[in-house]
Order: structure tokens, then C-alpha cells, then sequence
């Protein structure tokens, strides 16, 4: 059971627009991977990013992913509604952490121009699901994003960004890319995930084995996330719990 994914909704306060996104590719996929190993500096290593890579390379390449990717399909259209919500078009936008295109397949051309889709993983942008609007894969780290300051009019996430190590790099360089009063809509995946089975593990090793270890992977406490996003520069958050998706 899904118990706390987060959804928010951001603006980015005005600055000076210095670098046009003039010449950023073509429709080929191309790379702006941070050698893969590296860190951001400071940043605790907490997931391996290689074996991070190979998973998502794997899970691309598996027959009928709709059998297990219904989620990110789920979280993708709600990510779309917020979009259609906000009452203004997107020449250029960008998703972090893409996939397949779980995003970019919901939405039309009339409300986004052109979608540039980020991902760590070479087979899932292989593989990315139809859309009606022009795309450019990239294959780029969440954290290390290979574009020019006042780049993109939106920029979007669903599901990726709980897996970084640094997630305050990740929102700065998020931030960074987005034009003045440009929108960021992200999801991940809240504190209180998986809670009852964090607690089931725990309570079950430390009765047989006298202590535990973590089984589940951390994720970042709603005030967490507030705090984080404004000292990356945002400002005007909604952040929306949902409490579970059926």
C-alpha cells in the first residue's frame, strides 16, 4: 500500500534571464551523465546510482510493463491534471527522472511545445511511450542536468527524485534550468511510505535477530521537503499529501 506520496506545485520567484535555450538537440538521445560513481560533494552515498541504472535498464526491457508500471501510469496523469490545471502553455519543459514518458503520454501539444525527457537509464528512453508532442531523450542524472540557466517554461517529476542521494542539488539544479516564473510539478514519495511494512520488518528481525537493519529505503518528511524546496530558491509551494492510490 502506497500510504503518502507527495505532490506540489511551484513557482520560481523572477531573475535575470541570461542564456536562451537556443541549440539543445536533436531527436536522437543524448548524454549528459555525471560519470557514473560520482556524488554530489558533501552528499551522504546512500543508493548506488550504477545499480540504480541497471535496475530501471532492466525494468525497461521487460515484456507488458503495464503489469507493473500502473503506478508511475497513475501518478503520471495526476501530474498531467495539475498541469491542464494552470491556465498558461509551455513552449519548452523538461521531465526529470522520465522513464518511459509517464508524464509526456497525457499530455497535448497545445499545452506543452516541446518536451525534453531526462533519465538515467539509456533502454527506458529507448523504450519511452507515445506522445502527440516533439521529444528529445537525454540521458542525464537527476542530479547533475546538462542545460543552461533559464532554460525551460515547466519542468516535471514523477517518482525519480526519492532515489537521489542529494535531493537538495537536485532541486537546485531544477530550479537553476527553469526560466523566471517558470512552474515546477514534481511527485515522490512521502515519510510515512510503506510505514506498516518498515514497522513489520523492524519489530520481526529485532525479535529473532536482537536488532535491524533498513529494509526500505528513507524518504523525505513533507516538512523536509517545504524547507528544502524554498532554500533551492522557490517560492509560492502547494504541497498536496495523497494518502493512498487505489
Amino acid at each position: 500500500m502506497l500510504r503518502q506520496a507527495r505532490l506540489w506545485r511551484l513557482w520560481r520567484r523572477p531573475l535575470v534571464a541570461r542564456v536562451p535555450a537556443a541549440n539543445l538537440g536533436g531527436r536522437e538521445v543524448a548524454s549528459g551523465v555525471f560519470p557514473l560513481g560520482n556524488t554530489s560533494p558533501g552528499a551522504l552515498n546512500i543508493f548506488d546510482r550504477n545499480l540504480k541504472r541497471k535496475q530501471k535498464n532492466w525494468a525497461a526491457q521487460q515484456p507488458e510493463p503495464m503489469k507493473f508500471d500502473y503506478l508511475r501510469e497513475e501518478v503520471g496523469n495526476r501530474i498531467a491534471d495539475r498541469i491542464y490545471d494552470i491556465s498558461r502553455d509551455f513552449t519548452l519543459a523538461l521531465d526529470v527522472g522520465c522513464g518511459r514518458g509517464y508524464i509526456a503520454q497525457h499530455l497535448n501539444k497545445e499545452t506543452v511545445g516541446k518536451f525534453f525527457q531526462t533519465d538515467i537509464a539509456e533502454n527506458a528512453l529507448k523504450n519511452s511511450l507515445e506522445t502527440e508532442i516533439p521529444t528529445v531523450s537525454v540521458l542525464a542524472d537527476e542530479e547533475f542536468l546538462p542545460f543552461r540557466e533559464n532554460t525551460f517554461d515547466l519542468v516535471v517529476s514523477s517518482l525519480s527524485l526519492h532515489w537521489v542521494n542529494d535531493l537538495p542539488r537536485a532541486l537546485e539544479q531544477i530550479h537553476y534550468v527553469l526560466k523566471p516564473n517558470g512552474v515546477f510539478v514534481g511527485a515522490m514519495f512521502g515519510g510515512d511510505t510503506l510505514y506498516e511494512l518498515r514497522c513489520s520488518l523492524q519489530l520481526a528481525e529485532t525479535e529473532r535477530e536482537g536488532g535491524f537493519s533498513p529494509h526500505i529505503s528513507p524518504f523525505t518528511a513533507v516538512n523536509d521537503l517545504g524547507h528544502l524546496l524554498g532554500r533551492a530558491g522557490f517560492n509560492t509551494l502547494t504541497v498536496v499529501t495523497i494518502k493512498r492510490i487505489k
